[in-house]
């Protein structure tokens, strides 16, 4: 069983025992998370679709990690010799699926 879940301005597919990295979550390592809007259920006899989320359906998981990725810069130059160069590191939440309840 799959479902489709969303969180952080994006959707994720995810069965049980995956491990997904989110848009940072509140927690530490060892919490416990719920994801509620939960889109679509499929992979049973009738898949599920939600309008806009399924009722009564949620997907829980373990934090694993909390971290940064890796840095990604921003480079601007014109020709006069100026130059500018930012860098950014997303947060993240390293999350495993331990259960989908429908």
């Amino acid at each position: 069983m799959y479902a489709v879940i969303k969180t952080g301005g994006k959707q994720y597919r995810v069965q049980e025992g995956d491990t997904l990295r989110v848009e940072k979550l509140p927690g530490n390592p060892g919490d416990t998370v719920n994801f509620t809007e939960v889109l679509m259920i499929g992979g049973v006899d009738t898949p599920r679709i939600g309008a806009p989320v399924v009722d009564g359906a949620t997907v829980e998981g373990n934090i694993v990690e909390q971290g940064r990725g890796r840095k990604v810069f921003a480079f601007r130059k014109k020709k006069e010799g100026w130059k500018r160069i930012r860098g950014h590191r997303q947060a993240f939440t390293a999350v495993k699926v331990t259960r989908i309840a429908h």
